[in-house]
Order: C-alpha cells, then sequence, then structure tokens
C-alpha cells in the first residue's frame, strides 16, 4: 500500500484549461497527493462560457433520454457536494407556450422516473440531499392555483414554489400557456462563486501549482513522459509531465493538434444576454418557455441576477443562434473554426450596434410571454 501511494505522489500531471473541469480534475488529483500543474491562459480560473443553471435532471431538454437526464442529475449531485456554496437556491418553471406544441403533460412521467432516482440515491447517502427532500424536488401548478397567486405578495426571501412563482403569476401572459406548469429544483449556479472557491482551495494544496498567464504552445512525447512548451509574460520554459489532462472547453481541438492526437469534435456558437429590467423588484425562478429551436417561436430563457439584472436566452437565428455557429473538426486539424465574425466576438468583443440589436430582439421575444419586460434595457456585453 504505501509503495503504491508513493507511485501516485511521485507522478506528475498537467490540467491543460483552467475552467470547470480542468479546476476539479487538478482538485481531485491533488487531493489523492499527485503534483498537479492547472496551466491556464487566463489571468484566473473558470473565465470561460457563463454557467448559470445547474442542469439537476436534465429537464430544460426535452429530447434527451432518460438516462442522460438520470446522469446530469448524478453528475449535478457531485458538483454541489463539490461545491456547495456556489448555488443560487431558486427553482426552475418549465412553461409550455401554445406556440410550442408539446405537451406539458409529457413532462410529468420523466420528472417521476427522475424524482425516484433522487430519492434511491439520498437512501444510499444522505449527502447527496442537496436539491432538497425528494417529495419536493417538482410540484405542478395548474390555471387555478396561479389564478390564486396572483393577489398574493412575495416574501423578503421566499421559503416554497409558491413564494417563487407570485412574480411569475403577476406578470405572465396566463392565456397563452398550457398547464400545468412545472416548478422543479434546478438550482441557479454562479461561476463567479465556483471560480472563487475553486481558487481558495488549489491555493492551499501544496502539491498544486497554478500558472495562470500560461500558454501551451508545444508538445512531445519521448515515449515516457510529455514535455510541454509553456509561454508566460515572454518567457518559454519546457516542462515534463507523466499524464497531461486536456480541459480545454471550445480550445480542446488545438491540444488534440498538438499532440498529435485526432478526434472528432464539434463547437457550437451561442450567445445569451445581460438586460436590465428597472421595473422590477421582486425575486424570480428562472423560467423557459419551450419552442421549436431555430424559429421565431424557440425557447425563451429568463434567469435572474441581483438588482434587476436578468439573462435571457432566446433559441432564434437572430438571439442567441447564429449562421454557422455549428462548426465541426475537418481533414487538417481537430479544432473545430469558427467564422472569423463569430471569432472576433470571443476575441476582440462585440460590436455595440450588434449587441444592442441583438439585445433588444431578445427582450422583445421575452415580452411575448411576460408582457411588461417590453419595459427592460440592453445591460452589458453578452455571454
Amino acid at each position: 500500500m504505501t509503495q503504491e501511494i508513493d507511485q501516485i505522489s511521485n507522478l506528475k500531471i498537467a490540467v491543460v484549461g483552467g475552467g470547470i473541469a480542468g479546476a476539479t480534475a487538478a482538485l481531485h488529483l491533488a487531493e489523492i497527493v499527485v503534483n498537479v500543474d492547472l496551466i491556464e491562459k487566463n489571468s484566473s480560473l473558470i473565465s470561460g462560457p457563463p454557467i448559470c443553471h445547474l442542469h439537476a435532471g436534465g429537464n430544460l431538454y426535452r429530447e434527451i433520454s432518460v438516462e442522460q437526464c438520470i446522469e446530469l442529475l448524478k453528475q449535478s449531485i457531485e458538483s454541489v457536494r463539490l461545491y456547495p456554496h456556489t448555488l443560487n437556491r431558486r427553482p426552475t418553471l418549465i412553461v409550455v407556450p401554445f406556440s410550442d406544441g408539446g405537451d406539458p403533460l409529457a413532462l410529468i412521467p420523466r420528472l417521476e422516473q427522475i424524482r425516484a432516482v433522487y430519492q434511491s440515491l439520498v437512501n444510499e447517502d444522505k449527502a447527496n440531499e442537496v436539491l432538497g427532500a425528494a417529495k419536493d424536488y417538482f410540484k405542478l401548478y395548474h390555471r387555478d392555483d396561479i389564478q390564486a397567486l396572483k393577489e398574493k405578495q412575495q416574501n423578503a426571501h421566499p421559503v416554497d414554489y409558491d413564494d417563487w412563482l407570485i412574480p411569475f403569476a403577476q406578470h405572465a401572459d396566463l392565456e397563452n400557456i398550457k398547464y400545468p406548469v412545472v416548478a422543479v429544483n434546478e438550482f441557479g449556479w454562479s461561476v463567479f462563486r465556483i471560480a472563487a472557491s475553486a481558487m481558495l482551495v488549489l491555493e492551499q494544496l501544496p502539491n498544486c501549482k497554478l500558472k495562470t498567464n500560461t500558454r501551451l504552445s508545444g508538445m512531445q512525447w519521448n515515449g515516457t513522459q510529455w514535455s510541454l512548451t509553456l509561454e508566460s509574460e515572454g518567457n518559454i520554459n519546457h516542462q515534463a509531465y507523466d499524464y497531461v489532462i486536456n480541459a480545454c472547453g471550445f480550445e480542446t481541438g488545438f491540444v488534440d493538434d498538438l499532440a498529435n492526437a485526432p478526434r472528432k469534435r464539434m463547437v457550437e456558437f451561442k450567445a445569451a444576454y445581460v438586460t436590465k429590467w428597472t421595473q422590477n423588484e421582486q425575486l424570480w425562478p428562472e423560467v423557459i418557455f419551450h419552442g421549436p429551436r431555430g424559429t421565431e417561436n424557440g425557447m425563451a430563457q429568463l434567469t435572474p441576477y441581483t438588482n434587476s439584472v436578468f439573462q435571457l436566452h432566446g433559441m432564434t437565428p437572430n438571439i442567441t443562434l447564429f449562421d454557422d455557429g455549428l462548426v465541426s473538426t475537418n481533414a487538417q486539424s481537430s479544432q473545430p473554426q469558427l467564422p472569423t465574425r463569430l471569432k472576433n466576438k470571443i476575441m476582440q468583443g462585440w460590436s455595440e450596434q450588434v449587441r444592442v440589436e441583438r439585445s433588444e430582439k431578445a427582450i422583445e421575444h421575452m415580452s411575448r410571454f411576460v408582457p411588461s419586460y417590453v419595459s427592460a434595457n440592453e445591460f452589458g456585453t453578452p455571454l
């Protein structure tokens, strides 16, 4: 046993990419006394695409299988146990409008299966009860239930589904949606708290080195180890590692190319829009209005932050989706190549005209379901 521990502690592993996956991998490896270098090209960890939702059951995705939903549930529980202080504890509301064509009753059998699995996981280990009691995993609301909430006043600190649904009851267009509406304990997830938590823990682990502002520019396998060429602040150095973990998010294909390890990958460019609804002073749940992707009736997603700020998705071609935004690998590279105009949005930022135009379209799209949202304004760089 001692010999096995010595063998593990003598290993040196590079994790390339300091997003959620990379930081989590480094954390787990460092905890079992492996020497880890976490290499991140930016100045801080977890600075990639915005994370706002804990997919604890996959209820945003009607098209995936029950098995995939259960896998998402298990991964979510593991994530919350690792980063317990990163949740925004508010439910998600799943709404099927008439413009969608779907049936909300079709959601219920899958929800019951997911709830049963959650209960079994809690029975196995009480520490898995991170989403509240299994019996409260979801709740159905019919038209009369929603109507009754319209006359109520929300508590300063909402304590149950009814409290959270009051703003929806008072502002949503209740005539143009199908019933029941589903409230489910898929919480919000704060990328900023995840980043802070990961930094705090990793900085205290003596066998983990954070190499921020460091770019991988080359790698070579010599038969026993990987030699990595690292560039940082104008300096170039070479480091040897027993293993390399590729956790580079949408740029994962670049490391595949450096390692001469071809892979088939896909990348999609999408955007969410930051808006401010000044007239609103209530605490909202996250709300999903289902709709067919890529059409003018595409899904609308309202994600609440603090101080009347909301993030919007609209799964239409002129809001969240982009022409030529879904790309795949080719024979020359494992890295899918986005069109230059989209790549520039990532590397150089958005033009004010496009930012404002798409943000206003997102507001207009949301106001189809929440009419008073038309008074909201664009409030910053898209995510």
